[in-house]
């Protein structure tokens, strides 16, 4: 599972939970990492904490829904790192848990931007370098609620299998040019993403019986290292694959 050491990695959704977790990891075997997070304090911390342990780490901060942002975040690992050699799709939000006929535009419109547009820009924005380079890893977290119908609202649901969708084509589409695409599909894990819902709606109160089986809540350095192994040339052959990390809820 040895990584080639200085490879380029940028990591989405990075300044806590799963990101943070896998930055940290890529770091710690001597990849150098680009922190891409919404969020200024908690990326910036990361970036302290990797190089207080000795790595190298550069912070990109803004909504990666925005092109300009994605746009930076690319030319920052090209500039600084020397290319593309592993992107991380993390970044996410969760939806309200609504079912469809209690979804607003604006819920859809911003869990799909977030969810499955911002990873569809940022790959595009590193295939011409991975493309140039004749190799790259891309994995992209999804969800149980991109195997299932019952694991989130409308919105997130939908998202997560459009996630999976683009997993499994770019596998296909650019496994000739060296560029392997995998996800992985975690249960639950204990990040910090608040649920915003009401219970008594109908999206949650339909769900509910639905988690009894969902296995244990999985940490986040649990998710991260099979994003490392994904990354990683032990994992040379796997191309197309949607892990479920989940403790067996996929299996019930």
């Amino acid at each position: 599972m040895t990584a080639v050491d200085g490879r380029s990695v940028i990591v989405t959704g990075a300044g806590s939970g799963i990101g943070r977790a896998a930055a940290l990891a890529f770091a710690a075997q001597g990849d150098r990492v680009v922190v891409a997070d919404l969020n200024a304090d908690t990326a910036g911390a990361v970036v302290t904490e990797i190089e207080e342990a000795g790595g190298t780490a550069v912070a990109v901060v803004g909504d990666l829904s925005d092109q300009a942002v994605v746009d930076e975040v690319a030319r920052t690992a090209v500039e600084s790192f020397g290319g593309v050699d592993v992107l991380v799709n993390n970044a996410g939000i969760m939806d309200r848990m609504s079912a469809l006929a209690d979804v607003s535009d604006t819920e859809w419109e911003r869990v799909l931007r977030v969810n499955l547009t911002a990873p569809f820009l940022l790959t595009r924005a590193v295939l011409p370098h991975m493309l140039k380079a004749g190799r790259g890893a891309i994995v992209n977290t999804a969800s149980e609620a991109g195997l299932r119908g019952s694991a989130a609202g409308a919105a997130y649901t939908a998202s997560k299998h459009g996630v999976v969708g683009l997993t499994k084509n770019l596998a296909v589409m650019y496994r000739k040019q060296g560029i392997r695409a995998n996800a992985i599909a975690p249960g639950g894990t204990l990040t910090g993403i608040v649920l915003d819902a009401d219970q008594t709606a109908h999206g949650p109160a339909t769900l509910g019986a639905h988690f009894v089986n969902a296995g244990a809540l999985a940490q986040p350095e649990e998710q991260a290292a099979v994003i490392v192994f994904l990354a990683s040339d032990a994992a040379s052959n796997i191309n197309g694959a949607v892990l479920p990390v989940d403790d067996g809820w996929a299996a019930v």
